[in-house]
């Protein structure tokens, strides 16, 4: 059993480390700046120190690292899985910056491997070229959204369009201005096999009808900084037809595609994130003294440092195991491990930065340090592409099933 990179990964893994080193962490609060600065809060893509950085990645090959083929660097999962790692420690800032940011990389997987050649030039490449943002309309305020079948925007056809009404929230990156193109999930036939009455049609921003109602928070944080989340309205949008991407009935199966990657990509860069924090409370107890001597040679600060490096130890472990099962034999030959990660990774990030936020006293609940934004955001994780319980819940009936063949 071989634990290393290839020669491959290990060139890129010297090279973005060494780009997060001399331009990305530096860039941060300048990013931070410039961001509060705008007239537009929400257009967080905008800002110069991001087009700087996003010119300078390019120009040295780091960009769409998540897409394989010759549309993107044509990693593997594996190969990707060290890089989204390391751009996971600076999440507000290193994904976009080279271009590997949700939600733009889940859809422009999907257009890359469902779209029409006239779907790819027109909304596919100016994500490609980063000149564009998009996001994905599932999630609805009204049903039960981890049930991806409840969803019940309306996707009516009439004559050579589509005509849509319902709700969404939680659209994540849909307040950026920026955000030219939707992918949105609904119902085409609501009399069709359970698994098939959904389709997922490209609504441009500008197409009348579609309304942007609010942003949404998140313990009190509005994530400006990736677009937001939004809670949208669809009153009689019309799009053409050829809108549809691939077939009508295939949009839960187009869902399904979507959220394996997806979900891995967050586990690896969450675990970056988890090193970060665990740097921040190492830093903090040697440097904080508390009833006569530093944190640091208190035994519980000890205890939860080397308890958060047996646990990231081993969830790395199970991420790249999964990294490589969804390379050998495929995202449903992975399904069981991929539905492991999604469960334990931000429960396991979770129990590190609260620990690294105990640390910090006060000033880890404060804007002055990263922890307490990072701990709102990688808790929307333990419901974004599917709550824990769906997961467990399926995980548990593969194992039942798994006992009850032998």
């Amino acid at each position: 059993m071989d634990f290393g990179f290839d020669e491959k990964t290990r060139e890129l893994v010297d090279g973005v480390n060494a780009f997060m080193d001399s331009h990305v962490y530096p860039a941060e609060k300048v990013f931070g700046d410039q961001l509060a600065a705008l007239e537009d809060k929400w257009a967080w893509d905008s800002v110069p120190i991001l087009t700087e950085l996003r010119a300078q990645a390019r120009s040295r090959g780091f960009w769409n690292l998540f897409l394989p083929g010759e549309n993107g660097a044509g990693l593997t999962n594996l190969q990707y899985a060290p890089l989204a790692e390391i751009t996971g420690r600076s999440s507000q800032l290193a994904p976009a910056v080279f271009n590997c940011a949700a939600p733009d990389t889940g859809n422009m997987e999907v257009l890359n491997e469902f779209g029409t050649s006239a779907q790819q030039a027109e909304w596919l490449q100016p994500l490609l070229d980063g000149t564009i943002r998009s996001a994905f309309a599932m999630t609805e305020p009204d049903v039960a959204s981890s049930d991806a079948t409840n969803i019940e925007l309306s996707i009516r056809r009439d004559g050579d369009d589509y005509v849509i009404n319902g709700r969404k929230w939680w659209i994540t990156g849909a307040m950026n201005p920026n955000a030219k193109i939707f992918i949105v999930m609904g119902k085409t036939d609501p009399e069709a096999p359970r698994h098939r009455q959904q389709s997922q049609v490209l609504v441009p921003r500008d197409t009348p009808g579609l309304e942007i109602i609010r942003g949404m928070e998140v313990f009190g944080y509005d994530d400006h900084s990736h677009g937001g989340h939004a809670e949208m309205r669809f009153t009689d949008v019309r799009v053409p037809v050829t809108n549809v991407i691939a077939d009508e009935g295939t949009g839960f199966a187009i869902a399904q595609a979507r959220l394996g990657p997806g979900r891995i990509h967050h586990c690896m860069r969450a675990i970056g994130l988890a090193e970060r924090a665990i740097e921040l409370m190492c830093d903090r107890a040697a440097g904080r003294v508390a009833f006569g001597r530093p944190l640091a040679d208190q035994g519980v600060i000890r205890d939860w440092i080397a308890e958060s490096r047996v646990r990231i130890e081993q969830l790395r472990l199970l991420v790249l195991k999964t990294a490589w099962l969804m390379d050998t034999v495929g995202n449903k030959g992975a399904h069981s491990e991929i539905q492991a990660i999604k469960i334990v990774t931000p429960k396991t990030v979770q129990w590190i930065l609260d620990k690294a936020i105990q640390v910090h006293g006060a000033g880890g609940l404060s804007q002055d340090f990263p922890l307490a934004e990072a701990y709102a955001g990688i808790r929307t994780l333990r419901f974004a592409d599917g709550p824990d319980e769906v997961h467990k819940n399926s995980l548990a009936k593969a194992e039942l099933r798994k006992r009850a063949d032998r």
